[in-house]
Formats: structure tokens, sequence, C-alpha cells
């Protein structure tokens, strides 16, 4: 997604935060400013967070670009909408076999049929929500900015409340009777998901300056892969939260510790044998699953996240190019990039099309073989708060205007 700048500082000690909204082109001053505050010192002892500062940090202007032209060969099929609420990054749908969950900014949390978007209940969590929703067969959770866990039974019923260090920055993940739960110190806790217990914590020394992680994780077969400031990969295990294995995607260079970004900060991607990332001024590399043996790289920066095929692995660019890799030697087959002006986000299968949604919130289709523009639908005017999910022959996203869409085409 393509979002302006903003800046966290975490100061210790004293204890002292300072947020603010950058427009491109202002990170370096907003930096110098932040020097200048008395008690928090050098810039090695602030933990900042920085989301999207994609598109070439200073040499885009905010606005997208005009649409480009197309020879249309599909047409997006809308299989329906619904409103649910304004939404910020970290407000993410989650998607189950049957049902779609939906939080919003101001607290509500809906619950939909996957197939017809009718809604099935709407509750107020009475809380100003984050993250969320994350959600399986019995209990959806979300989360606050004060780093409250709210989780709710499949029928809106709550049933726990826990606490977690500090504001909880993605989705939850909910498996095997365990809450996954990211927090903004860091950390990633492994809460019961009976009782809202913290069962394990996981924590990954971070650099001193680091992009804004509203992405999570991705699950596979008892494992919790995710990625962290620093340009690691880490596979743990969902039941104890045990270190499994990490590895590099990216490694942090330059001579100053905004050159020195390099966080994966997106969805990693968990194929049959292998793990995927792909990290902000970095690479795209994939792993052996089971090991976490490098087994190729390409030097491609993304915030964005990446999605992948029986054949191909696709990603979308900080310069908001698409690409498509080959899965097994990461060998380039095609790049487009007529929607580099647009800002758009992380890609994601659109029936037999890859679909990606940008800063306006137009999905634009691309053809998986060759990278053509497809198609284009126009939806509320906002981006997508989060990389689309998939289910089935769809892509189901939340705007950040507030509404739910699930979208095919064939």
């Amino acid at each position: 997604m393509s979002r302006l700048p903003a800046i966290v500082f975490r100061c210790s000690p004293p204890a002292v935060r300072l947020a603010a909204l950058l427009r491109l082109g202002a990170v370096a001053a907003c930096l110098a400013a932040v020097l200048g505050i008395a008690g928090c010192g050098t810039l090695g002892s602030f933990l900042p967070s920085i989301p999207r500062p994609s598109f070439g940090w200073f040499g885009h202007s905010k606005k997208p670009g005009p649409l480009p032209d197309i020879q249309a060969l599909v047409t997006p099929q809308l299989v329906w909408q619904a409103q649910v609420g304004n939404a910020a990054p970290g407000l993410a749908p989650g998607v189950t076999t049957d049902a779609v969950y939906a939080a919003a900014s101001d607290g509500t949390l809906t619950k939909l049929d996957l197939r017809s978007g009718r809604s099935l209940w709407r509750v107020n969590t009475g809380r100003r929500l984050s993250a969320g929703a994350g959600a399986d067969a019995t209990l959806v959770a979300v989360g606050t900015a004060k780093g409250e866990v709210l989780a709710f039974d499949s029928d809106g019923k709550p049933v726990w409340e826990a606490r977690v260090g500090s504001e909880v920055m993605a989705p939850p993940l909910v498996s095997d009777g365990v809450v996954a739960v990211w927090s903004g110190d860091g950390r990633v806790y492994g809460l019961a998901a009976a009782d809202g217990k913290t069962t394990w914590v996981y924590q990954h020394v971070n650099p001193p300056l680091t992009v804004r992680n509203t992405a999570g994780g991705s699950l596979s077969r008892g494992g919790l892969f995710t990625g962290t400031p620093g340009g690691k990969l880490v596979a743990l295990d969902m039941a104890t939260g045990s270190l499994g294995w990490e590895s590099s995607v990216a490694t942090p260079k330059g001579a100053t510790e905004l050159e020195r970004i390099a966080d994966v900060t997106s969805l990693p991607v968990v194929l049959e044998q292998q793990a995927c990332a792909v990290a902000f001024q970095g690479r795209i590399a994939c792993f052996d699953l089971t090991r976490g043996v490098l087994e190729w790289s390409r030097d491609i920066s993304s915030l964005a996240g990446i999605v992948a095929d029986n054949r191909y692995l696709y990603v979308t660019d900080d310069r908001g190019s698409i690409h498509a890799l080959d899965k097994t030697t990461g060998a380039s087959i095609w790049k487009q990039d007529k929607l580099a002006k647009r800002q758009p986000g992380g890609p994601q299968l659109v029936g037999n099309y890859l679909g990606v949604v940008d800063a306006e919130g137009y999905l634009h289709l691309l053809d998986r073989s060759e990278g053509t523009l497809a198609g284009r639908l126009a939806t509320d005017g906002s981006p997508a708060t989060a990389q689309p999910a998939h289910s089935a022959d769809m892509a189901i996203w939340q705007s950040e205007g507030g509404t739910l869409y699930s979208v095919t085409a064939r």
C-alpha cells in the first residue's frame, strides 16, 4: 500500500513518545527535529516506526498519476460488497472457510457470510481498534492501541480480554488453540485461545530505526512465519513459540540508520517446500521450508507484499512496478511498470488473473503469463487497508473508506 510516512519514536529513559505525520520529502527534516528533543539522546536510542515510506521516499508526489490506457480483456466480477466502517492499516479482514470478519477503527466488529456478503452479526467492542480481525472457526480476535486483545466467539459474544506489552500492530492469527499477537515493542505473543493467558513470547532484537509493520504472519502446518525488523524471516512453532529457524532476507547497508532500514514488513508466502519473503531496501528471497536454507534471492525492495501461484511469485516493488519471478530460480518472467504512479499495493490472485489495488481504490487486473493490463474495477476511492486476502477464486479486501469487497475474474 502507499501511505504517507508516520514516525513514532520511543525513548528510554525517560519514556517519551513523539508521533509525526511526514510528507514524502520531509523525513530527514523530521529526524533532525527529533534529535533536538531533550532527554532522548542520539538516534541510536530511538525505536521509530515508519509506515509505508515507499515509491522513492523523496521522488514522488503523494497524488497518484493518471490511469493508464488499457484494452480490457476481462471485467472483474463484484461478488459482493458491504459497509463495515472506516479502517486504518492494521485492520484487515479475517477470512475463514465460511465467514469474513471485519473490524473498524471505531470498534465495530462485523461477521459476514463468505459467499453472499450477508451480515450475520455486528457488535460494538467498546474500544477503538488498531488491529484485526483474526479468526478461526470458533474465535475472532482484535487489538487496540493500548495493548488490549479482545476475543469473541463465533456468535459475537465476548469471551476474554488480555493485554500485551504495547499497541497491537497487526491482525492476530488464531489456530490450534493459540492466538498469535504482534505488539509495537517488537514482540510476538502466543495467547491461549481458551482464556487469553500468555503461553509464550518471542522477542527479536530490533535495530534503532524500523518500518511500522501491520502485516503479521503466515501459518502453515503448525508453523508461524513472520518477518522482522533488520531483514530476518523466522519460523516459530505456533503451539510453543520455539524458534525453528531464522534466516536473513536482507542485510542492512548504508552510512545512516535511515539507509540501513531493511525490514520485512509484508506477509511471507509459504509454499509446499518454500517460505519466501521480501524486505524494504533489501531483497526478495526463498528458503527451504524445513531448514531455512537460502534457495535464491533477488535485489527487489518492497513494503507491499508478495503472492504465488503454481508457477510464479509476484511482488509489487517500492517504485510501484509489479514483477513475476520463477518460483524455483527467481528468474524474471515479466515486469509491469504502467501502474507505478498509481501507487499499487500488494498483489493477490483474482480468479485467473493477478490483481492490485491502487491508492484511489481501483482494482487492476494483470495477465499472469505476460503482465499485460487486462481489466479494471473502480471502488469507493480509498486504498485497501492491507494486501487483499484470498479464498477460492475471490480476492477480499477492506478499504480505508469502510467498504469490504469480494471480487473474482475469469
